[in-house]
């Protein structure tokens, strides 16, 4: 099916929060980059890096600073922070988030379990006991929801997500294809022979706008529950371990590994490929760039690396060998220090 979404300009700036300074009945039907966009096309620069692409744009309207007004070729949506206006005018343009409605007759829904009429279950889904649906809720083909799952009004659960059972999501939160929401933490304890398994009786906490990429997996809690509060946002394939509590609006960049029982603050961002051990905090506002290793606990905001930059190999190579004499090198100076003050 062809959705067919267009806007007069002027209603479009203010959906947006977007001062227009050109035609307000200009039609806009769709979204383009300033390098591709065509006529009927809404664009925007929030990078001055690509400025020189401004003046050769196509599109029928472009959102930029106030600062750029000017040099805009077309009608011109003002807006202190762009990149967010543009935010703001994808969901408008998503055909994807369309409301849909009905179940499909393959779908296995357990005996007592209520599907409002707004909400849609889609080919093969199935839903055991006990779980508690909410309104305007999409649940994509072959999804699975174990008993007692509760889904808060507006969430959508793309195709094939596992939510194994005492999961509860909020409002709003979106669950992409691939994810598994509440499997068994990773514990054991060993006997002194062989690993005994720590039976994982917590659930999984997810608040209100959060939302979850493509095969990332968030295990259930030992006793209490793993928290994701509200407006946290998960890139794909993370990993998040058993009791973690992860702050309201942080966000975690693909591939991170985080480990059982480690809290992190508000406003975080861990980067692409990083990773926690367990049981440590991390403050608010912190920030931890690609492929950093947190070891131990940070107590206050600011950014965080670790590992080295890369170089060529061969620099590489020798450096390694320093970096292992380092602690030889370190205890020598020590000695000469010792023997300098001495004299």
């Amino acid at each position: 099916m062809t959705h067919k979404i267009s806007y007069k300009l002027g209603d479009l700036a203010k959906l947006i929060n977007a001062k227009l300074e050109g035609d307000d009945q200009c039609e806009i039907h769709g979204l383009g980059t300033l390098a591709n966009a065509s006529q009927g096309q809404l664009s925007f620069l929030s990078n001055s890096a690509y400025i020189d692409q401004l003046k050769d744009s196509r599109a029928s309207a472009i959102i930029v600073e106030a600062r750029f007004a000017d040099a805009c070729p077309a009608n011109c949506l003002v807006s202190d922070q762009p990149y967010v206006s543009y935010a703001l005018a994808s969901r408008l343009f998503d055909t994807a988030a369309l409301d849909k409605s009905g179940v499909h007759p393959s779908a296995c829904i357990a005996e007592g379990v209520k599907i409002p009429e707004t909400s849609y279950v889609g080919p093969n889904v199935v839903i055991e006991a006990g779980a508690v649906i909410g309104a305007h809720v999409v649940i994509e083909a072959n999804s699975i929801l174990g008993e007692g799952v509760r889904i808060g009004d507006h969430s959508r659960i793309q195709a094939g997500v596992m939510l194994y059972h005492n999961v509860k999501l909020g409002q709003r939160v979106i669950i992409h294809s691939g994810a598994v929401i509440g499997a068994d933490g990773f514990g054991f304890a060993f006997d002194g022979t062989r690993s005994i398994k720590i039976h994982q009786l917590g659930g999984v906490t997810i608040g209100d706008d959060v939302e979850i990429g493509a095969g990332s997996t968030i295990d259930r809690g030992a006793i209490d529950d793993t928290i994701i509060e509200q407006g946290v946002k998960i890139d794909n394939q993370v990993q998040i371990g058993h009791n973690c509590i992860i702050g309201e609006h942080t966000v975690i960049c693909g591939c991170t590994a985080i480990a059982g029982s480690v809290t992190i603050g508000k406003y975080c961002i861990m980067g692409g490929a990083s990773g926690a051990v367990g049981h440590i905090t991390i403050a608010d506002k912190v920030q931890v760039s690609a492929m950093s290793l947190v070891s131990k606990s940070i107590d206050k905001p600011g950014m965080y690396s670790s590992g080295t930059g890369h170089m060529k190999t061969t620099d590489w190579k020798r450096n390694i060998v320093r970096f292992q004499q380092l602690d030889d090198i370190a205890k020598r100076l020590k000695k000469i220090e010792n023997s300098t003050d001495k004299d």
